[in-house]
């Protein structure tokens, strides 16, 4: 039995501060996958950060532009936040991304870690469905000069300061006003996204497959201020007219301080990420497991 894939790129827990334990752990699952993928003729490398992260030698390393130049997929262990800072890194390089989840949630890492052989082996061989999910692209505009860029798989979400009352956001799409709104923040999701920040904040659940975004206020000051799926054509904008401490995250992973004046535009990037999935792979399985639907029935 031979892999289809010639070079894979193991990488794992990116942007955490790994616990002497949890560094153990991850150093023990990715010695024994590079073990698993040699016995399968695969060249194995570490990503640069993970092989530090984890204290693991002797290993070839590289940094993300070498995995995108020299490897044909990348096995991300890990949680969503994990396949989420990687992913927006290696979409440029199109190269195809297969999550084994380490983490609690595990939307977008659906490879069950006590059962990553039985479910691995199939698709290494070709068994496998693919998933490509869209980015957004956003910017921060102060006196007409960019001052931030960022990708963003799951969302771009303006807020309001931890201590602070409400902010004041004037929203266009297309550069058509759409309201001025008071609220506690603003997210602006994709399809990934809208099991995420924006659910909670009482958006829709949209299908990965549909080529749109979800704007969704944070405890909006008037009520019939709803959420509303735009095209992922449009351009949005969102200008801070009043409020302090205002702020944008990026996936909850990068963060910007925001004056008054500034213009937050998203817009979809040219670049999407390749999922790699179990053959029979359904996105409604998937919800229906990490929502808990239907539990208690027949």
């Amino acid at each position: 039995m031979k892999s289809n894939f010639r070079h894979v790129a193991l990488i794992g827990k990116y942007y955490a501060n790994v616990s002497r334990g949890q560094s153990s752990q991850l150093r023990g699952v990715l010695e024994e996958l590079t073990h698993y993928l040699g016995g399968l003729g695969c060249e194995v490398s570490i990503e640069l950060e993970t092989a530090s992260n984890a204290g693991l030698t002797g290993h070839p390393v590289l940094d993300v532009p070498g995995i995108g130049q020299h490897c044909d997929l990348g096995l991300v262990v890990g949680g969503d936040g994990t396949m989420l800072g990687i992913a927006r890194q290696l979409a440029r390089f199109d190269v195809p991304l297969i999550g084994i989840n380490q983490g609690r949630l595990g939307f977008i890492t659906d490879l069950p870690l006590n059962d990553f052989r039985a479910r691995l082996a199939p698709m290494l061989l070709g068994e496998h469905e693919e998933d490509s999910r869209s980015l957004m692209h956003a910017r921060v505009m102060r006196d007409g000069h960019c001052v931030f860029d960022a990708l963003a798989m799951n969302d771009v979400v303006v807020s309001r300061g931890a201590v602070s009352g409400m902010v004041e956001l004037r929203v266009e799409v297309d550069g058509h006003f759409v309201a001025n709104q008071r609220a506690d923040g603003m997210i602006i999701a994709t399809p990934t996204g809208a099991t995420a920040y924006s659910l909670s904040a009482g958006g829709p659940l949209l299908h990965p497959s549909i080529p749109g975004w979800v704007l969704v206020p944070i405890a909006p000051h008037t009520l019939s201020n709803r959420p509303i799926v735009l095209s992922d054509q449009s351009e949005v904008a969102i200008e801070i007219v009043a409020g302090r401490d205002a702020s944008a995250n990026f996936d909850m992973q990068s963060l910007t301080s925001l004056l008054h004046g500034d213009r937050i535009t998203v817009r979809r990037s040219v670049h999407r990420v390749r999922f790699l999935h179990p053959r029979g792979w359904s996105y409604f399985d998937t919800l229906r497991r990490k929502l808990h639907w239907n539990e208690g029935g027949s």
